[in-house]
């Protein structure tokens, strides 16, 4: 059973940064994509960033290009967050589904794609 516990939300200034964490483990094939969403207020469930573990593929949402990273370090994906705006303010959900093939974009932003959710993170962004 694959299992996704984040970490590293918190209140942090406009301009400000944040380092979250998805911690994941139960993984038994070699092929998934790891993807970070989130949802803001009164709005639906949105796909932020992804990473693939195979070949580190990476993708973004247009609204975080260029201020947002994510990366890998083993069973652990991050999500480094600079230039944080209050319309960034969201709960942020690590989420992961095992891949036949590349999800492409916005393929990667599918919720279909994904079998397992953390609890979430708090992100909140105002002065």
């Amino acid at each position: 059973q694959v299992q996704l516990v984040e970490s590293g939300g918190g209140l942090v200034q406009p301009g400000g940064s944040l380092r979250l964490s998805c911690a994941a483990s139960g993984f038994r094939l070699d092929y998934y994509a790891i993807t970070w969403f989130r949802r803001a207020p009164g709005k639906e469930r949105e796909g932020v960033a992804c990473i693939t573990t195979r070949d580190g593929e990476t993708y973004y949402a247009d609204s975080v290009k260029g201020r947002f990273n994510i990366s890998r370090d083993k069973n652990t994906v991050y999500l480094q967050m600079n230039s944080l705006k209050p319309e960034d303010t969201a709960v942020y959900y690590c989420a992961s589904g095992p891949l036949n093939e590349s999800p492409g974009d916005p393929g990667w932003s599918s919720r279909h794609l994904y079998d397992y959710w953390g609890q979430g993170t708090q992100v909140t962004v105002s002065s």
